[in-house]
């Protein structure tokens, strides 16, 4: 019981509130029918009870969630706020029940989901996430016997198999795994109902977890932090970087709220792009670069020189392979997506690399644009979200200022060519001058 304790605990919020689901659907049965006894009736439970768990949900966030008359209890403000987000939780873990293949009878989904709880689930994401009961329990410093009692409960709770035995050990089923995440994501709209009642009373202490693509995605959120700070004092952001990859799996986990950066493919069903401007493609070198001098750059030109390319799967690196399809290739011993790293490699030499106009816009003091173009496609820069999110007011103030920037951007960018290619044709004149 003390293992099982503690697996609930490291679950709980990071103010303090840790409601199990039984109070939750306890909550939303009581908003739904807008009376304790209809609820209790419901759920199959003494009217005591029901109060006493309203009661408890209520102290952990702070606020009354519902007006009580003599014709029953009704929202008020700050449980009109919560219910909507308890609200999106139940209907995403009963979507994911179903897609899990849980049998709605003689049970439905939703009471299914109700018998559900905290530590079930901390160790069915434990063991997806450490791979075996062992590696699980080691994690969550608990002993294996209380992991998998729960885990067990869970099973039988679901009457699905969830887990599988291998040469490894006990380890998730494939379903297992996707019905983990997908909890995990639901789990989110509870912590953004606190958050928004935080807000509602004047308290805007969230978190914003922002995914930045690298490159494009850095360069827009350095000119959006500091605004949001000076917004929301109270609040906390966290940027996870990395290559689309693995910030879209962050994304998928809901381990972010939102990704800004270059756009990729539209395709994903479970993904919504917002394309918030157009940055093509430049070739960029330093100032003294040869190329400069050139009034018409050819591919043939571009392949005498080294090349810093992007990783593999990287949007540079496709625009890059696609530039010399069918063509030899340049020596392109380096691949990195980091412009800490990209800025002194071309500073120093007379190598080349492929940035957006965007991206390029802050690095004018010691990059430029040789002559060459266009590149198509032209990507888009913008924000990419998991379908039918909903964000709170803090991240819908993000999004208005990283929407922003952008739009202020775009007069810049939209003279860069002409303002490098006017800088190049100058260079010239000089070298001609003096030569």
């Amino acid at each position: 019981m003390a293992d099982l304790e503690k697996m609930a605990e490291l679950d709980s919020d990071r103010r303090g509130f840790s409601a199990s689901i039984r109070h939750l659907r306890l909550f939303e049965s009581v908003a739904q029918l807008h009376g304790v006894r209809r609820a209790s009736e419901e759920c199959h439970l003494s009217q005591p009870a029901v109060t006493q768990a309203i009661a408890k949900l209520e102290e952990q966030l702070g606020v009354q969630l519902l007006i009580r008359c003599a014709t029953g209890s009704y929202l008020n403000e700050f449980g009109v706020i919560f219910h909507a987000r308890t609200q999106r939780f139940f209907a995403q873990m009963e979507r994911a029940l179903l897609e899990l293949g849980v049998p709605s009878s003689p049970f439905p989904l939703a009471r299914v989901a109700s018998r559900i709880t905290r530590s079930q689930i901390r160790s069915l994401m434990a063991i997806v996430e450490n791979g075996t009961f062992a590696h699980a329990a080691r994690a969550l410093d608990v002993s294996q016997t209380s992991l998998q009692r729960a885990a067990r409960d869970l099973e039988r709770t679901l009457r699905t198999p969830l887990y599988l035995q291998t040469a490894a050990g006990i380890m998730a089923t494939t379903g297992a795994a996707e019905f983990a995440r997908k909890i995990k994501v639901a789990q989110r709209e509870i912590d953004w109902g606190v958050d928004e009642v935080e807000a509602a009373r004047g308290k805007v202490t969230g978190e914003i977890v922002i995914g930045a693509l690298l490159l494009a995605g850095s360069a827009v959120l350095a000119s959006v932090i500091g605004d949001l700070v000076t917004t929301y004092p109270n609040a906390s952001i966290r940027i996870l970087n990395g290559n689309a990859e693995n910030v879209l799996r962050y994304l998928r986990n809901g381990d972010v709220d939102v990704v800004i950066g270059l756009l990729g493919n539209p395709g994903s069903p479970d993904l919504a792009h917002r394309v918030l401007a157009e940055t093509p493609y430049a070739v960029v070198g330093r100032h003294e670069h040869p190329l400069m001098l050139r009034k018409n750059v050819t591919l043939e030109n571009l392949a005498e020189y080294e090349w810093v390319i992007g990783t593999p799967g990287a949007n540079r690196r496709i625009h890059f392979d696609n530039m010399f399809a069918g063509r030899a290739k340049p020596v392109s011993r380096i691949a990195t997506c980091s412009l800490p790293i990209i800025r002194p490699l071309l500073a120093q030499a007379d190598r080349l690399t492929l940035l957006t106009t965007f991206e390029l816009m802050h690095e004018e003091d010691l990059l430029a644009t040789i002559p060459y173009g266009p590149i198509e496609p032209v990507p888009s820069i913008g924000l990419t979200m998991r379908q039918n999110w909903l964000p709170t007011q803090m991240q819908t103030q993000m999004i208005d200022l990283i929407r922003q920037r952008i739009v202020q951007a775009m007069g810049p960018l939209k003279e860069l060519e002409r303002i490098s290619e006017d800088s190049a044709a100058k260079r010239k004149a000089r070298a001609i001058a003096t030569s």
